[in-house]
């Protein structure tokens, strides 16, 4: 389903050069024109044999699984339509960015398109092939890593998660439902309706609050607060519950609800990195944070979780999860996601999953639920309220180089569950006998 198209900055110069520096003007320079001309080339080679409508200004049409020339050329079927508007700058950018380059290009107005995630399915469905297999053999020298300031250490990570969460509360509470929650929902039925969205995330919550076993006297530990969901539902089944959080303004609007819902006296939310967390907790439940963890945490991570918790306590998980092998082949890549969206992050895959915790802890995978496409009609439902709320997106101040990049990221995420190269999952684990 096509949701209504964003405007597009019209001259370059409305990009704002102060709030988005690099983006405002084009690329220049030899080297990255003759990066833009292979770039360019690898490009229309990609699109050429996917099942989408490339069009150029003059009249040149890819797309359609290995057609290439006039618009004649492209068979029958209905393809989703890719607008290149300005091919130089768009090539550029992807000669000097790669597939960062390529959402920029879409901030920039460079390349448009009334359905994006139809666009970038067929994309997300072929990662692992779009480059030649010899040229990813030289990734690591064209393809830049990720700064050393983004690395998810104890001084890092509260910087890099409030260049996310802090953006503004109002700015979520345009596309969210009322329980403000940020993480895949859990459907009766697809494909979903927005009615049914706030009542598919409380099955959700209670769904991972049933594995662990909460009720009356649990104490829980929650890591990652949200904006205090779980915290409200697992309090109102009688558990104590601590919370923690990095992000202030997170913090603030889920006390504020926890006072309003008169539980203060059974929940705690402290502004404090997990790896801070003291105790010992009969149940911990996180929900869709181990994604920002970073790769190089993920053994401090678990282990944390299994000093955490009492012996027989149990663990849900609630984790996006990627292919392995593309998983260790971008591990150290600098991507567009991590630039504009959530610097540090990275996404697990289930083997890295499970090789860490049988190898570093006592937990034990005792259940397993994947539901990528309970996820995809989650973010549909969320970039069709935030592209139809846009005017009150810019009320609150964000401009159009941000509203098509938060459409650019909501589309993105969409795609990737849709074509199955992105998957969620809750997992609950055991804590066996002490190592």
């Amino acid at each position: 389903m096509s949701t209504p198209e964003l405007e597009l900055p019209t001259p370059r110069a409305s990009v704002d050069a102060t709030r988005w520096p690099g983006l405002a003007s084009v690329p220049g320079g030899l080297r990255t024109r003759v990066a833009a001309v292979i770039a360019d080339r690898l490009f229309r080679n990609a699109a050429a044999r996917l099942d989408v409508r490339v069009e150029y200004p003059d009249g040149t049409v890819l797309g359609g699984g290995g057609a290439a020339g006039s618009s004649n050329s492209i068979d029958s079927r209905i393809l989703p339509r890719m607008i290149i508007r300005r091919p130089e700058s768009f090539a550029r950018r992807l000669g000097r960015g790669g597939l960062v380059g390529f959402g920029e290009a879409y901030m920039a107005g460079d390349w448009t398109a009334s359905d994006p995630v139809a666009v970038l399915t067929p994309f997300a469905a072929e990662m692992g092939t779009l480059i030649p297999r010899p040229l990813q053999r030289l990734r690591r020298f064209v393809v830049a890593a990720q700064p050393a300031a983004e690395r998810n250490t104890e001084a890092n990570t509260r910087s890099n998660i409030s260049r996310h969460y802090d953006l503004s509360n109002a700015l979520f509470d345009t596309f969210l439902d009322r329980s403000m929650t940020y993480s895949s929902a859990l459907f009766d039925e697809l494909p979903a309706q927005w009615d049914s969205l706030e009542s598919s995330q409380h099955r959700k919550i209670d769904r991972l609050l049933d594995a662990v076993g909460v009720r009356p006297g649990t104490r829980l530990l929650e890591i990652g607060t949200g904006w205090g969901e779980l915290c409200v539902r697992a309090a109102q089944r009688g558990a104590i519950v601590r919370s923690v959080t990095l992000s202030e303004e997170q913090r603030t609007l889920a006390r504020d609800r926890v006072a309003e819902a008169g539980l203060s006296d059974r929940v705690q939310i402290d502004l404090l990195d997990y790896r801070a967390v003291d105790g010992e907790y009969d149940a911990i439940v996180s929900v869709e944070m181990i994604e920002a963890v970073g790769y190089d945490y993920w053994p401090t991570y678990f282990r944390t979780l299994d000093r955490l918790l009492r012996p027989g306590g149990l663990v849900a998980l609630q984790a996006i999860t990627m292919p392995h092998d593309r998983m260790t082949e971008t591990r150290d890549t600098y991507t567009w996601i991590h630039k504009y969206v959530f610097p540090g992050g990275m996404l697990p895959s289930t083997e890295s999953i499970d090789v860490t915790t049988r190898a570093l802890t006592s937990l034990r995978t005792v259940d397993r639920l994947q539901f990528g496409a309970h996820y995809a009609e989650t973010l549909r439902l969320w970039r069709e309220r935030f592209v139809a709320h846009a005017d009150q997106v810019a009320d609150i101040g964000f401009d159009a180089t941000f509203r098509r990049m938060w459409e650019f990221y909501l589309a993105y995420s969409e795609a990737g569950f849709r074509s199955g190269y992105l998957d969620v999952q809750q997992i609950v684990f055991r804590k066996e006998n002490e190592r």
